[in-house]
């Protein structure tokens, strides 16, 4: 299996251009990048816990090993806004049952 290194589609392994992007292939590069970069639901669970660690790998590895950066990138984003709604709900949350419980009224 071959695939591109600037969007990540399988291409065929005699393309010497990516039918999807359009992006020029090299032929040792793209077919030793192929074996090593695939989607990886580690690396999901990494990004998801530690979207920082998540969005620095995506960074480093968005032109080399485009499916691997894809699924850093995404438990990035989905850690990332799962930590905001948390957060969001915590403020309700205090606001609308804690500080009537405990007294405090503005």
């Amino acid at each position: 299996m071959k695939f591109c290194s600037n969007c990540g589609k399988q291409v065929d392994e005699n393309a010497v251009v990516c039918v999807s992007c359009g992006h020029a292939l090299s032929g040792s590069a793209a077919q030793r990048r192929s074996g090593e970069d695939a989607p990886n639901m580690g690396f999901v669970i990494l990004g998801f816990f530690i979207p920082i660690v998540g969005l620095i790998l995506w960074l480093m590895w968005r032109n080399d090993y485009p499916l691997k950066a894809k699924s850093c990138g995404k438990g990035a984003l989905i850690g990332f806004v799962t930590n905001i709604a948390f957060t969001v709900l915590y403020i309700i949350l205090y606001i609308v049952v804690l500080i009537p419980a405990m007294g405090m009224y503005f």
